[in-house]
């Protein structure tokens, strides 16, 4: 009988690794979905209009000014010297560069003109103010 118990037993020469794969897989996907979710713009509030249609293009790039008056290119906060560095990059790549100004209603309007100059020097030509329409 010793010897029978002994023919049953079998040495383990692999570790199944499935499990810890699958673990690892959701882990990395919930990762993904949060790294995602945390992107996100800047919350200003936008003065209103009765024009309609103003749609961003698909390679627009966005200028927040805050109430503050903090700039902002695409949600990462920048001073007037880096933004105007970084459009110069942009408007090298794509002549047509379009840009959104979104401002709060309570903006500085210095903060405000001095990026519509930053625009006019680099010689963008098409921008876009965010507005909210009007009940």
């Amino acid at each position: 009988m010793a010897g029978d118990i002994k023919g049953d037993l079998q040495a383990y020469d692999d570790i199944n690794v499935t499990p810890m794969l699958d673990l690892a897989y959701v882990l990395l996907v919930v990762f993904i979905i949060m790294t995602t979710a945390s992107v996100q713009g800047v919350k200003v509030e936008s003065p209103q209009t009765l024009a309609a249609n103003n749609l961003a293009k698909p390679q627009t790039k966005g200028i927040t000014i805050t109430a503050d008056g903090q700039v902002y290119l695409d949600a990462y906060p920048v001073s007037l010297e880096e933004l105007q560095s970084t459009l110069a990059q942009y408007k090298a790549a794509n002549p047509a560069l379009p840009v959104i100004l979104k401002a709060d209603a309570a903006a500085q309007y210095d903060k405000v003109m001095a990026v519509l100059e930053i625009a006019k020097r680099l010689d963008i030509t098409e921008i876009g103010l965010a507005t909210k329409r009007a009940q």
